[in-house]
């Protein structure tokens, strides 16, 4: 497994937005913006069940991010790598994520019948430009 460097854990820890990509049942790629986290154990986003991307990767755990510098666009962190979906602690990684990205205490878009979810990177690569 990748690790990642002081300088890139510093960039995720700021509050960019990433985009996601998971695989459909039929091979193409679904791509959507997420909040990253980046902690102790690495680097992880939230989602909730039952939206499609828990769907795809449990299916298929292939999942890749790229999180790219509003002010520069030629700054980025790509990670590609498995998932594993981590139920505990989800609610609280949600609510943490919505102090960084928005400034609250928790998070103010649960929707009736989902679940949050913890989507966990395992790197198996990571690339970079201008971080560090």
């Amino acid at each position: 497994m990748k690790e990642l460097t002081r300088a890139q854990r510093a960039f995720l820890e700021s509050p960019y937005i990433g985009v996601a990509t998971t695989l459909r049942p039929d091979g193409s790629p679904h791509s959507t913006p997420v909040w990253v986290d980046v902690d102790d154990k690495g680097v992880s986003f939230n989602t909730a069940r039952p939206r499609a991307k828990p769907r795809h990767l449990e299916a298929d755990p292939r999942v890749a991010l790229v999180v790219v510098d509003p002010k520069d666009e030629l700054r980025w962190l790509g990670i590609t790598g498995t998932a594993s979906l981590v139920d505990d602690g989800a609610n609280e990684q949600i609510d943490r994520l919505a102090r960084k990205y928005r400034g609250h205490d928790s998070y103010q878009s649960h929707r009736e019948g989902e679940t949050r979810v913890t989507v966990r990177i395992s790197p198996t690569w990571i690339e970079s430009r201008r971080v560090g």
